[in-house]
């Protein structure tokens, strides 16, 4: 299977983007998803995870109630709503269908800064 990122950008601090990410070549659906992501010189890191019907959510400390992810199984796509970007959130962000991301797809860049 295909995962597509796609939204991100460059946003001012406490800004909001939201990302996508389509997949292809799979049954979407039976999978538990996730988003990481990787900054600058350091390692892929967890952000988020959603269960395959989105009954179960879980979200990194760091997230502090500023991201919501989702999904629409009819769309076969995944989502994640940001809000109250800060610097240290700039990263490439990957959807994947495990939380090491060695399923990821191409990533998207978020950047955020003055």
């Amino acid at each position: 299977g295909q995962l597509v990122e796609s939204g991100g950008g460059l946003v001012r601090p406490g800004g909001s983007l939201r990302l996508s990410c389509l997949a292809s070549g799979l049954t979407f659906s039976h999978y538990y998803m996730y988003w990481i992501r990787q900054a600058p010189g350091k390692e892929l890191e967890w952000v988020s995870m959603i269960s395959a019907l989105g009954s179960e959510i879980e979200y990194a400390d760091f997230v502090h109630g500023r991201f919501t992810i989702s999904r629409d199984n009819a769309k076969s796509t995944l989502y994640l709503e940001m809000n109250d970007l800060q610097p240290d959130d700039t990263a490439v962000y990957y959807c994947s269908r495990d939380r090491k991301g060695t399923t990821k797809g191409q990533g998207t860049q978020v950047t955020v800064s003055t």
